[in-house]
């Protein structure tokens, strides 16, 4: 959104991406709304009034919610809060309607019965932990934020110590304790080496930089 002193493309050396988040969107579990195209008809019939709450301005938890309200021609309004942390509170008292944000804020008041899980937009599969979730992409919706974790070194890293990087990695995730943990936090396995990751991240730029453009977090 504002002007950075690299470029998140092509002034760093990309490694290895070994994972990513698992986002969603969710209510309060007493909420009127049982699936995710309930909600969505009820914001075509009430232009405005569904406040949802994300993990702040512009991020993976944000983004992907406008795409959804365009594709969908619905308009709802949009709350920034300061983290996962803050979408909890947020919910349970009433303050926004809906949230969008990772496991890692609604996963443990879902699995207590307090939230409901209405789709999830991480990938086009649905996620093991969440197999009767849709995800949006399932639905008819063309949105897919994955927002991996990568790896990379300065620019222009040497391949030799690239291809060693990413082999010592690449073999780490076969550390069962390492697989263990990414379950533990609802976090898929997601590999991609050094071209692959420097393609998504080409393919995110632009995805990202239309959508700002969009909302207008960018200026045209």
């Amino acid at each position: 959104m504002g002007t950075l002193s690299f470029d998140p493309v092509d002034g760093i050396t990309h490694i290895m991406a070994y994972t990513h988040f698992l986002l969603g969107i969710a209510v309060q579990s007493d909420s009127q709304w049982k699936t995710i195209q309930e909600l969505i008809d009820f914001a075509k019939r009430n232009p405005g009034k569904i406040t949802y709450g994300s993990t702040g301005q512009g991020n993976t938890a944000h983004l992907p919610m406008e795409e959804l309200a365009s594709q969908a021609g619905i308009k709802w309004t949009h709350m920034p809060l300061k983290g996962d942390a803050g979408t909890v509170p947020a919910l349970l008292g009433g303050h926004v309607d809906v949230i969008s944000a990772t496991s890692g804020a609604w996963g443990p008041l879902v699995a207590a019965n307090k939230f409901r899980l209405l789709a999830t937009y991480h990938g086009a599969k649905r996620s093991n932990n969440y197999p009767n979730v849709p995800t949006l992409k399932e639905i008819g919706y063309d949105v897919v934020y994955p927002s991996p974790l990568e790896i990379f070194g300065p620019k222009n890293m040497p391949k030799p110590i690239v291809e060693r990087l990413h082999s010592a990695f690449k073999k780490a995730m076969e550390d069962p304790n390492f697989q263990a943990t990414l379950k533990q936090f609802d976090m898929p396995m997601f590999y991609l080496g050094p071209e692959d990751c420097e393609n998504l991240a080409r393919q995110d730029a632009k995805k990202l930089d239309k959508i700002l453009r969009k909302i207008g977090l960018k200026a045209q």
